[in-house]
């Protein structure tokens, strides 16, 4: 962590817009003895319950829900644009099948004694489930676009996250 600095989370730079929805991201439960991770292209940084929350969107059917589950902390990792190809491996392959890490060349470390990142994110949030919940297809208030992102009832399990602690370079 020597390379990290630790920040509040208002002092976040960047585009939330782009760092989500463009950059992309991984999605990282366990400790450093068993964790998984994921990319992540859905989420939400913002205010609620007087606390700095972000949102992460996890799907029952991979294999870091087991993670997000059992353990009540995840973190959100960042990176630069070199790491794109590592980030589209771990959104296409499962960690039931691969080491993720070895495959891609990531160094995982333990930001926090209950989590994991990597060496190579620009930003990493600690984040402490608040809440989850699973999106419900009777409360889209558009069902077209229930019908075109969910073709197959697999509706993420949205997280809720206390961000406790923001490191960057």
């Amino acid at each position: 962590m020597k390379h990290y600095k630790e920040i509040g989370p208002e002092s976040i730079e960047g585009n939330p817009f782009e760092m989500i929805g463009k950059q992309w991201f991984l999605i990282t439960a366990g400790t450093m003895e068993s964790y998984n991770t994921m990319t992540g292209g859905w989420g939400a940084l913002g205010y609620l319950w007087n606390r700095n929350v972000a949102l992460a969107y996890v799907r029952p059917v991979r294999h870091t829900f087991v993670f997000t589950e059992k353990h009540p902390l995840f973190t959100l990792s960042f990176f630069p644009e070199e790491s794109r190809d590592a980030l589209k491996y771990c959104g296409s392959h499962s960690g039931r099948d691969v080491d993720k890490a070895s495959e891609t060349g990531l160094t995982p470390f333990a930001p926090t004694p209950e989590t994991v990142s990597f060496t190579q994110a620009n930003l990493i949030m600690v984040c402490r489930t608040l809440y989850a919940h699973f999106l419900k297809p009777e409360n889209f208030a558009d069902q077209g676009l229930n019908r075109l992102c969910y073709p197959e009832p697999d509706h993420h399990r949205v997280y809720i996250g206390d961000i406790e602690k923001v490191l960057t370079r």
